[in-house]
């Protein structure tokens, strides 16, 4: 994984996003990693709404199915 410290960061940022390399970048400060900067993925938009009408809640979706007295 590439690693720039934050000034190489900031001088090459616009480029740098143009061409992001898949598992992404390590921004440095002093040495030490502060952030990591990677590739949004369509892939997780996708998910949502995925399984619309493929499946059938039966009963309360708040219910645990088991019934109970709370009286004494």
């Amino acid at each position: 994984m590439t690693q720039l410290n934050i000034s190489e960061f900031r001088e090459k940022c616009l480029t740098l996003l143009d061409s992001l390399p898949a598992e992404g970048v390590v921004i440095t400060k002093r040495g030490r990693p502060v952030a990591r900067v990677v590739p949004l993925t369509d892939s997780d938009g996708d998910l949502i709404g995925s399984m619309r009408g493929r499946l059938k809640v039966k009963g309360s979706i708040l219910s645990t199915g088991v019934r109970w007295n709370a009286e004494p």
